[in-house]
This record gives structure tokens, C-alpha cells and sequence, in this order.
């Protein structure tokens, strides 16, 4: 893949922050957009703009045929049987929402159990607290190695035979770490339960098979993937899907109302209450043809490739403290870190005065910054248009941040 060449199809990286230009480190919190995914939505409200599935006007079935068509995108990019198994959210939180409140909370009673990680984001610890709550459920954390990873004995050793739900992050969004989901998989079914993924971090770096995976759920965001804002996916196997009630109710999703009861709609549309969010999917099916184009597996070469050159190169800035595996091969391309003496949010800022985006806090992972012992973090994030310049320039960035702070103090 040529990198350049792909830098040039995101109109937003051509600009100067601060008199500078722009290095861009911060995909795990967002992608940047190609001009195919831009120009897309923009002809979806110039050409086609209409209400999906309700009318029979020509606009209507243009934009019917749009939507319904980014799903069978969907479907084949992640390998679903069908695209009744593919249903459009607000993102990766709306969508583990739904499993926990509409699958969790109707099957798990009291002891139960509930298994996570320590390194899971908030949308993947909070609803099954909730559940827990409401059902009488535990909630169990499967331990961390030294170095962040997860060691499949420890799996073994944390999932029961009360284990109702296993949900785990393929990727994580502070450690980098690539968890082995497929094979936590196959632990979580040998003890009845089911097997939930988070793959935020993974499905915009990585190819996600679930019917390989074997996974019963998978939830994905789409800003994160080069397309818009505000729409997602939360994917599950037909038979759970089917035996699932809703959680949102009005137009749309409904077969007939009566006075004192209502019917639902077949999948998927029975989760897609009310207007969905046409142009966002319709945008998601213009990222996938982009990401496609370039190859998932050229995509994450060049990521592991510029997270081991990232290692090398900050590892060698005094005072440097990088969290998760030092092996390259370990993580996917992001690099976690702090500099001693120096608050992470003082580290964006003077890195933000030179022209680079960085992330820092605590990444919606508090319960694993407290098993870093860290308050925060800053975070560089890497993705197809990054190169080993913008990291040149970061580490630059950072010796002067450690400097300029040397010096006043």
C-alpha cells in the first residue's frame, strides 16, 4: 500500500494546528474520512435523501436500496450468514447495550455469572454491572498478566460452569493488546455461555470472521472505520437474535398494533426503531469499499509495522513508561504511555502546540488505569494514512515536552 497516495484522499490531514502540520494520533478515539466516504453522504442528501422501507416514491427506493445495500456490505465484511444478523446501532456502546439489556437481562438470574477483563472500555463494563444489579448476577474479571495480556489458563481458570456471558475486547484501546477472542471463544461455549466481542479497535485495523471467531455477538463502531459519526453495528447469531426482545419501540420496527399489544417486524429491522440513520450507513458501506480497496491485511502489516518503529523510537525519550506488551506482534497500532514527572494532559498540549493530536486521560478505562497504578495516560494512535514521520515527529514532540518541563522544575 502506498501510503502517501492514501494520505491524499483525506482532505482533512492537508491543513497546519498551530502553524504546524497537522500529525494526526488519535484514531482510536476517531478515523479521519476519505473523500469517497465524504463525497457519498454528501450525495445521499443531494440526490437521494428520503425515509427508507415506507415509501414508494422513486427517492424512497433509492435510499431503500442505499441502506439495505451497506448491510450486505456489512455482512460480507464480517463474514455474518446473513444480513438478518446485521443490525445498525448508534455504535459500539448502543450495541452492547442492547445485548446486555434485551439477551442478559432476560436469560441470567441470581449467581449467574457475568465474566470481563480489567481492560475492558466503560460500554463494556457498565451494562453488565447494570445487569448484574437488576438480575442478581456476578461480575467476574478474568486477571491480567505482568505485561496486559490474557493468559488462557486464567480463562479457564475464571469461567464456570455458571458463567452465563463472556464479553471481552478483541483489541484494547490502551494496552494495544490483541486478545485471542476466538479461542476464549471456544472456552465460554464448553461452559454454556456465550461469547460477547467488542471489536471497536479491532474491525477498522484487522479481518473480523465471526462465523471463524465463532463469537454470538459482535458490536463495532463505524467513526472509527473512515465513515461517519453515530452509526454502528451489532451483529448476533439469528437464533439469539430472534428470541430477543427490543429495547427501543415505535414506527418502523413494528408489524401490527393493536389497542393492547403490538408484533414485531422480522429481523433485523425489530432492533431499528424509527428513522435509522441512512446517510451514517450508507457511509459506513462507502468505508468499507475504501478499506477493502486497500486490503484489511496491508492495513494491519503497516500498523505493526509503525507500532515496533513507535517502541523503538519512544523507548528511547528519558523517563519514558510504556504500557502493554513491548512485543510488536503482541499489539495492534497504538502506544500507551507516560512521561515521569510530566501529567499526560501537559504532554497533549505542548504536543498539540507543535501540530500533533495525542489522546490522554483515562480512555474510558478506569478500572485498568487503577491495575496501571496511573491516573491517566496519553496515547498515540496509528492508522492506514499514519507514517514513521508522524512518529519521528511525535518523538521529537515528546523530548521537548520532557525538556521544556526539566527546566521548569
Amino acid at each position: 500500500m502506498n501510503v502517501h497516495d492514501i494520505r491524499r484522499q483525506f482532505p482533512i490531514l492537508d491543513q497546519e494546528v498551530n502553524g504546524k502540520p497537522l500529525v494526526y494520533l488519535d484514531s482510536s478515539a476517531t478515523s479521519q474520512k476519505p473523500i469517497q466516504v465524504i463525497e457519498t453522504v454528501e450525495k445521499y442528501y443531494k440526490e437521494i435523501n428520503s425515509n427508507v422501507h415506507r415509501g414508494v416514491h422513486t427517492l424512497g427506493t433509492r435510499a431503500t436500496d442505499a441502506y439495505e445495500g451497506a448491510r450486505e456490505k456489512v455482512r460480507k465484511f464480517i463474514n455474518a450468514k446473513s444480513t438478518q444478523e446485521v443490525i445498525f446501532t448508534r455504535g459500539t456502546t448502543t450495541a452492547l447495550n442492547t445485548v446486555a439489556a434485551s439477551y442478559a437481562a432476560a436469560n441470567l438470574n441470581a449467581g449467574d455469572e457475568i465474566v470481563i477483563t480489567y481492560m475492558e472500555h466503560h460500554s463494556n463494563i457498565i451494562p453488565w454491572q447494570q445487569v448484574a444489579r437488576r438480575t442478581g448476577a456476578v461480575l467476574k474479571y478474568i486477571p491480567l498478566q505482568e505485561d496486559g495480556t490474557i493468559s488462557l489458563d486464567d480463562v479457564q481458570a475464571t469461567v464456570t460452569a455458571n458463567t452465563r456471558v463472556v464479553s471481552v475486547m478483541q483489541v484494547s484501546n490502551v494496552l494495544g493488546v490483541i486478545n485471542p477472542v476466538k479461542e476464549i471463544a471456544r472456552i465460554a461455549h464448553e461452559n454454556g455461555a456465550i461469547m460477547v466481542v467488542d471489536g471497536a479497535q479491532s474491525a477498522p485495523h484487522m479481518k473480523i470472521d465471526v462465523q471463524d471467531l465463532d463469537c454470538d455477538f459482535l458490536a463495532f463502531s463505524g467513526h472509527k472505520m473512515c465513515a461517519p459519526t453515530g452509526i454502528g453495528v451489532l451483529y448476533g447469531k439469528k437464533h439469539l437474535l430472534e428470541k430477543m426482545e427490543p429495547i427501543e419501540f415505535g414506527g418502523e420496527m413494528i408489524d401490527f398494533v393493536h389497542l393492547q399489544e403490538s408484533t414485531w417486524k422480522e429481523l433485523p429491522w425489530k432492533f431499528e426503531a424509527g428513522t435509522p440513520i441512512i446517510a451514517g450507513a450508507i457511509g459506513l458501506g462507502a468505508a468499507i469499499d475504501f478499506l477493502n480497496e486497500i486490503g484489511l491485511d496491508n492495513i494491519a502489516q503497516h500498523e505493526h509495522k509503525l507500532a515496533a518503529y513507535a517502541l523503538e523510537k519512544m523507548s528511547s525519550v528519558p523517563g519514558m513508561a510504556i504500557y502493554g506488551p513491548l512485543d510488536a506482534a503482541k499489539r495492534a497500532g497504538l502506544v500507551t504511555f507516560n512521561i515521569s514527572d510530566v501529567h499526560p494532559h501537559d504532554v497533549a498540549t505542548v504536543l498539540d502546540a507543535e501540530g500533533i493530536a495525542v489522546r490522554a486521560g483515562h480512555h474510558c478505562a478506569q478500572p485498568l488505569m487503577k491495575w496501571l497504578k496511573a491516573s491517566a495516560t496519553a496515547r498515540a494512535s496509528f492508522y492506514l494514512y499514519n507514517t514513521e514521520d508522524d512518529i519521528d515527529k511525535l518523538v521529537e514532540g515528546l523530548v521537548k515536552t520532557k525538556e521544556y518541563f526539566s527546566d521548569v522544575f
